[in-house]
C-alpha cells in the first residue's frame, strides 16, 4: 500500500471514530429549507447547567471541514445581553445564509455560507443565558441573571458538554464574539478552559466607549465642528458620566442629530422593512459609487441595520434593569427586523430537526429578548482581566467594524493604549491580498506585547462578519492558525 493511500484510511478512520463518539442523538440530519449536503457533521440540542430547575442551555455545534480531530474548537456567543447567537449563525459567520430572495411568507430557502469559520475550525453556538434564543428554564424567575451568573452557567454548560464530546478535550479551545459577549467572553470562569479569545466591537468600560461617541461623530462628518466644539467645550472633553446639566443638553443634542441614522452601521440606512430600503434607494439622489459603500463580495442577503446589540443599554439602565430601549433615541431598534430567522427558527419541522423544544414549552425565537431581569455586576474589562489574561499568555484578538458608532474604534484603541504593552508591530494595512485576493487597505493592524493583536476592517459596522465576512475569515483563519498578519 502507498503512502497516499494509507494516510487517507487513517484519515477515514479518525473520522468515524470522531463521529462514533459524538453523541449521535444531537446528530442533525438535515435541515428544511436547505435541499444540499452539509459541508461537515453538524450536532445540535441541550446541556442542562441546573437539574432542579431543569434550566438547560442550547448549542449548535460544526465540525471542521478540515481536519476536526485537530482543528480548534470555537465558541460563539453574540452580545445583548439577550442576543440569541442564532443570530451569528444565520446572518454572520456560520454554516449557511438566506437565499437571495428569500421573503417572509413560506419556509426560508437555505445555502451555503461561502465564508461560514467552519472551514478553518470547530464552531460551537451557544445561547447564552438561559431565557435567550431557545435556552430555557421551567423555572421562570431564572431569567433572572447578570454578568457573572451567565459566565458561571457558561462554564457548566462546557465542563458537561466536553463530557458529551470528550474527543475534543485535547483541541486548542477559544472563545469568540462580538458586542457585549465582551463581558462575560472574558470572566475569569470561562477563560480557565480556554488559550484564548477573539471579540468584535466588545463592550469593554463605559468611559472609554462612550466616551468615545462624540469624536467618532465629528470624526466621520457626522456633526459640524461647530457643534463639536461647543459640546467639547460645555463637557470639558468627557462626554459620559458627567453631571452637568449643560454638558448634558450639549450631548443630548448630537444624539438627537443623529437619531436616524443606523447606530450599528453609519454606511447604511435605517429601515425596518426591505421594501422601505428600496424606495429608500430608488429615490436617492446619491451616487452609484456612494451608495454601494461597504458592500462586499457576496450574493447572500446582509441585513442593513441591526437591532438589539445593545451595548448602549447601560446608558439607560434604570435601578439596574434592562428597559425596552437600545440605540440613538430608541430608533435602533427600528433599523430592522429579523423576519427570515423567526419564520424559519418558530418553525417546528426546523426545531424537530436541531432538537430544540417546541414554542408550546419556551416561547417563539427572538433575536432578541428583553425578558431577561439583567444585573450588570462588572466593572471595566481592562486591568482585571484583559491586562491579566494578557499577562498570562493567553492569546488575544480585538477587531473592529470601523464604521460602527455603537462601540466606536477609537474608544477600543484607547483601552488597548492604556494597558500599556509595547507596540511591536506598528499600525499598518495589513498584506492578507497575498492570500485571500483582499484589497491590501481593508484591513488595518496593530500587534502588542503578550499576544494582544487589534485590527480594524474597513467599511463594516458593528457585526464584521455580517457586514465584511470574506475579510473576517481571512483574519480568522490567519489568527487561527498563528500566523503573522
Amino acid at each position: 500500500m502507498d503512502a497516499p493511500t494509507f494516510l487517507l484510511l487513517v484519515a477515514a478512520a479518525l473520522l468515524c471514530s470522531l463521529a462514533a463518539a459524538a453523541p449521535e442523538e444531537h446528530l442533525v440530519a438535515g435541515l428544511p429549507g436547505f435541499h444540499s449536503a452539509f459541508p461537515s457533521k453538524h450536532y445540535s440540542g441541550y446541556v442542562t447547567v441546573d437539574e432542579a430547575i431543569e434550566k438547560s442551555l442550547f448549542y449548535y455545534l460544526m465540525l471542521s471541514e478540515r481536519d476536526p480531530a485537530s482543528d480548534p474548537m470555537v465558541v460563539w456567543l453574540n452580545g445583548g445581553p439577550g442576543c440569541s447567537s442564532f443570530d451569528g449563525f444565520v446572518y454572520e459567520n456560520g454554516p449557511f445564509n438566506f437565499e437571495p430572495g428569500s421573503t417572509p411568507g413560506g419556509l426560508p430557502k437555505l445555502q451555503v455560507n461561502p465564508y461560514r469559520w467552519s472551514k478553518v475550525s470547530n464552531m460551537i453556538y451557544l445561547d447564552s443565558p438561559a431565557g435567550v434564543g431557545m435556552s430555557y428554564s421551567l423555572n421562570k424567575p431564572e431569567y433572572k441573571t447578570s454578568d457573572l451568573k451567565i459566565a458561571a452557567d457558561a462554564h457548566k454548560f462546557l465542563l458537561k458538554w466536553f463530557e458529551l464530546y470528550p474527543e475534543f478535550q485535547s483541541n486548542p479551545f477559544y472563545l469568540s464574539g462580538e458586542s457585549y459577549a465582551g463581558v462575560y467572553i472574558s470572566l475569569q470562569s470561562l477563560m480557565k478552559l480556554s488559550k484564548g479569545y477573539l471579540i468584535g466591537n466588545p463592550a469593554t468600560d463605559v468611559d472609554y466607549d462612550y466616551n468615545s461617541f462624540v469624536p467618532f461623530a465629528h470624526g466621520t462628518g457626522l456633526i459640524s465642528t461647530d457643534m463639536y466644539e461647543d459640546v467639547r467645550a460645555a463637557c470639558h472633553g468627557t462626554f459620559w458620566g458627567t453631571v452637568d446639566d449643560l454638558c448634558q443638553e450639549k450631548v443630548d443634542r448630537v444624539r438627537w442629530e443623529l437619531k436616524d441614522l443606523n447606530l450599528y452601521n453609519i454606511l447604511a440606512p435605517c429601515y425596518h422593512h426591505p421594501k422601505i430600503q428600496e424606495t429608500v434607494f430608488r429615490h436617492s439622489s446619491l451616487p452609484e459609487s456612494f451608495r454601494r459603500l461597504g458592500e462586499t463580495e457576496r450574493a447572500i442577503p446582509v441585513r442593513k441595520g441591526i437591532a438589539g446589540r445593545s451595548w448602549p443599554l447601560r446608558a439607560a439602565l434604570r435601578n439596574g434593569r434592562v428597559p425596552m430601549w437600545t440605540g440613538i433615541g430608541g430608533r435602533s431598534l427600528n433599523c430592522t427586523s429579523d423576519e427570515l430567522a423567526t419564520i424559519w427558527l418558530d418553525d417546528e419541522d426546523v426545531r424537530a430537526a436541531i432538537h430544540a423544544k417546541s414554542k408550546s414549552l419556551i416561547g417563539s425565537w427572538e433575536f432578541y429578548t428583553a425578558r431577561l431581569d439583567y444585573s450588570y455586576d462588572t466593572g471595566t474589562m481592562i486591568s482585571s482581566y484583559h491586562k491579566k489574561f494578557t499577562t498570562l499568555g493567553y492569546r488575544v484578538l480585538i477587531y473592529n467594524g470601523d464604521h460602527d458608532l455603537c462601540v466606536p474604534f477609537p474608544g477600543t484603541e484607547a483601552w488597548i493604549k492604556s494597558i500599556g504593552y509595547r507596540v511591536v508591530d506598528r499600525w499598518r494595512p495589513c498584506g492578507l491580498e497575498i492570500y485571500m485576493h483582499i484589497c491590501l487597505r481593508e484591513i488595518y493592524t496593530e500587534g502588542y506585547d503578550h499576544n494582544l493583536t487589534f485590527l480594524t476592517i474597513k467599511g463594516a459596522g458593528h457585526a464584521v462578519p455580517e457586514y465584511k465576512p470574506k475579510e473576517a475569515l481571512a483574519f480568522y483563519s490567519r489568527w487561527m492558525a498563528g500566523e503573522m498578519f
